[in-house]
């Protein structure tokens, strides 16, 4: 299989995530440019992986996948320039792209628009515990779903805040967009369309965003539960939980990225062996994430109809 070429672009907190996936993933994907406002940073990584170094979107030569680590809020305008100005049919772009329905819709039209495909990251999706968990939902097997509660309790210390876009209602969004997008993602994985949802978010920090949200949300097919937020854990992550009460079976998953199975009681099946340890705080869901990129498997991706609602949810809890 002929190596598909990739640019990253954005070389701040989570792009050595992408170059670590994009490193064990070298058999599919050729890491061709590396881009960051900030030339120096670029200059610096290109020397560690092979790359030439870019300061500009539209410095990016012949690639396949564009793929952006950049702050939330820039999201809408890099992916737009990069509809326009880069030979790239695949635009990957790390959640959430984009802090506003209106601003995701225009993002989905232009690229659409260029005959280009967008790809959100929702790295969670490909965790074992969560795919599990949504072939055991969508199977059946569990019966009525009545309820579940899904919490994030992590830290990010006064360090994270003092980088300029941290906690900014512009670029940030707040924990909901920028911490627990994921798991809103996660709960449309599992039960579908949202019916309702109400909640409340705190400031406490003195952050212009939320640092602590709480919310109920129930789905179309029933299931009602609540979704906790913060990233004021004392000194470091505590941990995520998801727990689903059924008609036929409990069961609580946790640790800091939903990678241990603490109570399975379900009706005439076994506890899977899927517990695992993972030393990264974002967890491997990227590793999976580019195999799926080089492979050209993209059905595992969010739909538009999806990632549209998400963004919807979190807009109205965070403003």
């Amino acid at each position: 299989m002929k190596k598909k070429k990739i640019a990253l672009v954005g070389l701040g907190r989570v792009s050595q995530r992408h170059l670590d996936a994009l490193e064990a993933n070298k058999d599919f994907l050729e890491l061709a440019f590396v881009c960051d406002v900030d030339r120096n940073r670029a200059e610096e990584a290109a020397k560690k992986v092979g790359a030439v170094p870019v300061a500009d979107i539209r410095e990016i030569g012949d690639v396949d996948f564009v793929s952006f680590a950049t702050p939330s809020g820039l999201h809408p305008e890099h992916v737009k320039l990069a509809a326009k100005y880069c030979s790239a049919p695949g635009i990957i772009c790390e959640k959430p792209i984009a802090l506003t329905v209106r601003e995701a819709i225009t993002m989905y039209k232009e690229v659409e628009a260029a005959n280009k495909r967008l790809l959100p990251i929702y790295q969670n999706r490909y965790n074992p515990l969560v795919m599990h968990m949504h072939q055991l939902i969508g199977s059946g097997k569990l019966g009525k779903i009545y309820q579940y509660v899904m919490n994030i309790y992590w830290n990010r210390n006064d360090e994270y805040f003092n980088v300029d876009w941290h906690g900014t209602l512009d670029l940030d969004g707040g924990v909901i967009f920028t911490q627990a997008s994921h798991y809103v993602d996660m709960l449309q994985f599992f039960f579908g369309d949202v019916g309702e949802f109400h909640g409340v978010g705190g400031k406490q920090r003195g952050f212009e965003t939320q640092d602590t949200v709480s919310a109920v949300l129930a789905f179309k097919n029933g299931a009602v539960g609540s979704l906790n937020a913060t990233v004021s854990v004392y000194r470091q992550n505590f941990m995520t939980e998801f727990t689903l009460i059924a008609e036929k079976g409990t069961v609580r998953i946790s640790g800091t990225n939903l990678n241990t199975i603490d109570v399975w009681d379900v009706k005439g099946i076994e506890k899977p062996d899927l517990s695992f340890v993972t030393e990264h705080q974002y967890g491997r869901g990227h590793d999976t994430m580019y195999r799926m990129v080089g492979e050209g498997n993209f059905a595992s991706f969010p739909d538009k109809k999806d990632v549209l609602a998400g963004i919807g949810i979190m807009e109205k809890l965070s403003f």
